[in-house]
């Protein structure tokens, strides 16, 4: 235990209660046991036999002790105090615990009926857990009261404090496993401390349990000797409370009164900021659990030892079904919680067992916080009207789209000011992705020191930056699945970063569409600026734009890509992503000067569409179906085809050409493999069957071939984007070096439009000569050519 006194506002439980909270813990073991081995025969009426075990055994023992024990002992907090409570469960594997103990507390049998709770529904709870048609052997969408997927391994405390965010009243524990807290975006997390508003946030509690071991390794922390550890988490600016031991019942009393001084002290720092005035940042309490691994499973299995090392990990005892040794050793594990005082002769929890567990939403399996969608409410979102930029004539004025979007997006700040229910997430890159009127609503949030040079820092603020997409990422998770909204502005080459963390949050969305009980949640929204067009000054390291791939590999049902041309198709489509549920949006818009082709009607128009035919910008005159079609998707690419189509006017104009712009990048699938795929007699009207269509896109051209591969067209399909040529360099010169270029694109038809080779010769040598001008003029003059630099649309 730490050395700090007591705190005089508790007195610590009674022997009575010591018991209960005993009898609390150990039914929980038994169930976490019984979930990995047994199939039937659950409280143990007669002696086991091997078609009671389960043919394939699956799960995790190792947590599983220090998880109860924690659950327990949260329990006591919740229903001795009132406290708003939710625990977000780090240890991958951790799902016997969490199962077990939200199936004592009833919200387990509340959100399953089939699973009573009584020997028949034990039966079912053992026999459904990592079984065919069962539930999975780690914390899911599935556990009542989950928030956060088992196995995601370092993001637990990242999704804590983003739970917290605007939750005055709510305490989120974050249990961290030893192995968890090895990885990169944990050791990032313990910062979040200094972002988290004693004023208007809840608090978060740490609990660091320290076990020993991973699968087959010692742990790092664990090993570290108690003075360099206590050093560390202090540094980290958290006030360490220590519990360490293997009797339980000494265990038991030092959780309990490290539980009631943590709790304490966050009570005093929240009332010394919320009414003493207190200004400083808190040092805020947390817990350290040191326990055996596999804590009162079998010392020793066939002569080798197994509590406290690695070999408890998983399942200790691997041969039950065939060794009747193991069997014997199984039996008398499980007897050894005495189920018989645990449980009466209907499987029901005994009343010493339920003692200290609260009641109703108070229970963690229950609490709405960890279904936020109970608590969500619609943003406010302005009149797009009221931020619309004006557009007489398409190609002649310019806009920097993500700043009128700041205008936006500070709207909808402003008008959750006292509600406090949507945060902007990025780092260190508000103002540079051009959304910096956000800083007339709220400030950045900020905790630690400020300097006279500093802007827009807040206590309150509700921007939050730091170097760190996984912290980024994990704040936004935890405070979506809570019940609230937000967006994370991103520059596009590094989403990569949490490209593993959105895999999970996907597979989250996806599982938990599948749930009645758990309701939608606000859609988690990026936007992806500072793209790889215009990432020329700082080269090929900032030049990516590979996350849309990865997106569009996941659940169709889920992921949703959006490549807005200009400013007012962009406001439309971020009003639409705002105001959507259970979605990944991802939005790729500029933040350069770019033209604006669209009015916000057409603009609306054409997001509702997803792709559509820009009439103005092409010369069909619809007697006869086009000789070519310009399509393209994204701005710097519409830009080059607009151009290209201009210069086709001009020099071929007896060529009819159809200008194709896709925003809703799904639309090109087959509507079999996406919602918003166009059936094939739609996506033939558009594109055409056999007439050649030359796609200037975005990102890397393949993903166009990927989408549209079944379209009856493909054979006619040829595709320009970013093929991993870049530097630092002029913005076209970009496009030159990865043949995205007007010129470039005017060769491609001349190329592929049957018979025009011949007749359009010098044509095609003009554009030529053009892009060798271009490369001999940036490497004199540093700038585009002023036929570039200086255009317009004159169509």
């Amino acid at each position: 235990m730490s050395d700090a006194p007591p705190s005089a506002s508790t007195t610590g439980p009674t022997d009575e209660e010591i018991a209960a909270l005993d009898a609390h813990w150990r039914a929980a073991n038994y169930l976490a046991v019984g979930q990995i081995y047994l199939m039937d025969n659950p409280l143990l009426a007669r002696p086991l036999v091997p078609e009671d075990i389960k043919p394939r055994l699956l799960g995790h023992w190792g947590t599983s002790p220090g998880l109860n024990l924690v659950y327990t002992h949260l329990n006591r907090v919740i229903a001795s105090r009132g406290t708003d409570a939710l625990c977000v469960w780090g240890p991958g594997h951790g799902g016997p615990a969490v199962l077990a103990n939200s199936w004592l507390e009833g919200s387990y049998s509340k959100t399953y009926p089939d699973v009573s709770r009584d020997a028949a529904g034990m039966a079912l709870l053992f026999k459904q857990f990592s079984f065919p048609g069962g539930v999975p052997s780690h914390v899911a969408p599935e556990t009542p009261g989950s928030i956060h997927e088992g196995g995601e391994l370092g993001y637990a405390l990242a999704h804590a404090y983003g739970a917290a965010l605007d939750h005055p009243d709510l305490l989120v524990t974050c249990v961290i496993g030893d192995g968890e807290a090895e990885t990169g975006p944990l050791a990032g997390s313990w910062h979040a401390n200094k972002f988290l508003d004693p004023v208007h946030d809840g608090a978060v509690l740490p609990v660091l349990h320290l076990n020993g071991y991973k699968i087959a390794n010692p742990t790092v922390l664990a090993r570290l000797p108690d003075s360099e550890l206590d050093a560390l988490l202090r540094g980290y600016g958290h006030e360490p409370l220590y519990v360490a031991g293997d009797d339980p019942l000494t265990v038991h009393r030092a959780m309990a009164a490290a539980m009631d001084r943590a709790v304490d002290r966050i009570r005093e720092l929240q009332d010394a900021a919320r009414t003493g005035g207190e200004t400083g940042r808190p040092r805020w309490p947390m817990i350290v659990l040191r326990t055996p691994k596999g804590w009162t499973g079998p010392a020793e299995v066939d002569g080798l030892p197994v509590e406290g090392t690695w070999r408890a990990h998983q399942v200790p005892l691997p041969g039950v079904r065939d060794n009747p040794e193991h069997l014997g050793q199984l039996e008398r594990w499980l007897r050894s919680y005495r189920p018989d005082e645990l449980f009466d002769s209907e499987g029901r929890p005994t009343d010493q067992v339920l003692a200290c567990v609260p009641e109703g939403e108070a229970r963690l399996g229950a609490t709405p916080y960890a279904n936020g969608g109970l608590l969500l409410r619609d943003l406010p979102m302005p009149a797009l009207d009221e931020h619309a930029v004006q557009v007489d004539r398409p190609g002649t004025v310019l806009h920097e789209p993500t700043r009128v979007l700041g205008g936006l997006l500070e709207a909808v700040m402003a008008a959750t000011a006292d509600r406090r229910d949507f945060r902007v997430v990025g780092p260190d890159e508000t103002a540079s992705n051009r959304l910096d009127a956000l800083y007339e609503a709220t400030g950045k949030a900020w905790q630690a020191d400020t300097l006279p040079t500093d802007e827009h820092l807040a206590r309150d603020g509700r921007v939050m930056e730091v170097l760190s997409e996984h912290l980024c990422q994990g704040w936004l998770e935890g405070y979506l699945l809570t019940g609230r909204h937000g967006l994370f502005s991103c520059y596009e080459a590094f989403a990569h970063i949490v490209d593993s963390m959105v895999n999970q949050h996907i597979k989250w969305l996806r599982t938990s569409r599948r749930l009645p009980w758990r309701r939608p949640i606000a859609s988690l929204n990026y936007l992806l600026t500072s793209h790889v067009w215009r990432q020329d000054h700082n080269g090929f390291s900032h030049q990516d734009p590979g996350f849309v791939d990865h997106i569009l590999n996941k659940s169709p049902e889920v992921v949703r890509v959006y490549l807005p041309p200009d400013t007012n198709t962009l406001l439309s489509v971020a009003d639409h992503a705002l105001r959507s549920r259970d979605y990944v949006n991802v939005i790729v818009a500029g933040k350069q000067p770019s033209f604006d082709w669209l009015t916000l009607d057409q603009a609306r128009a054409h997001c509702a569409r997803g792709a559509g035919v820009w009439e103005w910008a092409g010369t069909e005159d619809g007697s006869r179906e086009p000789d070519v079609v310009l399509a393209c998707a994204g701005d710097v690419p519409t830009l080059e085809v607009l151009a290209a189509a201009g210069l086709l006017r001009r020099h071929l104009p007896e060529l009819s050409v159809r200008v194709v712009n896709v925003v809703d990048m799904a639309r090109i699938m087959p509507h079999s493999e996406h919602p918003h795929g166009m059936p094939d007699s739609e996506y033939d009207a558009l594109f055409t069957r056999d007439k050649p269509v030359i796609f200037a896109y975005h990102g890397y051209p393949w993903l166009i071939h990927r989408l549209a591969y079944r379209r009856t067209g493909h054979a006619q399909l040829h595709v320009r984007g970013y093929k991993e040529e870049g530097t630092t360099t002029t913005p076209f010169d970009m496009v030159v070096r990865n043949d995205l270029d007007r010129y470039r694109l005017v060769m491609d038809v001349i190329d592929r439009v049957p018979g025009l080779g011949g007749r359009a010769v010098a044509v095609r040598q003009e554009m030529a000569d053009t892009r060798t001008r271009h490369h001999d003029w940036i490497r004199a003059h540093g700038t585009d050519l002023p036929e570039v630099a200086d255009w317009t649309w004159e169509g």
